[in-house]
């Protein structure tokens, strides 16, 4: 019987704080995810272009391009559907969540958030369409 090889999800982490990607570096690598950062808005696009990545983690309040203005431009590229996008902000406000949703977003986690809310946020969205 042949081995079927999987491959980890791909993850990358769009967040200009280093101390929350600290957490999310512990986490993603604690889960077994392959992962990537990139801390500023306007590099965001091209890298998520290059990466492909299965999920993104992306921070609201960017130098450069906001979060929302980078969810809203991914899904309007065709070959990009597929990439969740996990919204991250300081706010957990209702506007701001209907924001994200409207540009696209897949998921919110307001920040602060516990390891264990964000991990099984990521479990939802890796796991279905």
């Amino acid at each position: 019987m042949a081995k079927v090889s999987h491959r980890p999800a791909r993850v990358l982490v769009v967040e200009d704080e280093d101390h929350i990607a600290l957490a999310l570096d512990f986490l993603l690598t604690r889960e077994g995810y392959a992962h990537e950062r990139i801390a500023d808005g306007r590099g965001a696009l091209a890298k998520i272009r290059e990466m492909r990545p299965d999920l993104v983690l992306l921070d609201v309040m960017l130098p450069g391009l906001s979060g929302y203005e980078i969810c809203a431009q991914l899904r309007q590229e065709p070959e990009m559907q597929a990439v969740k996008v996990l919204m991250m902000t300081a706010s957990g406000s209702l506007a701001q969540r209907r924001r994200g949703q409207v540009n696209g977003a897949d998921g919110f986690i307001a920040k602060p958030f516990a390891l264990q809310d964000l991990r099984l946020e990521i479990s939802r969205l890796l796991a279905g369409p």
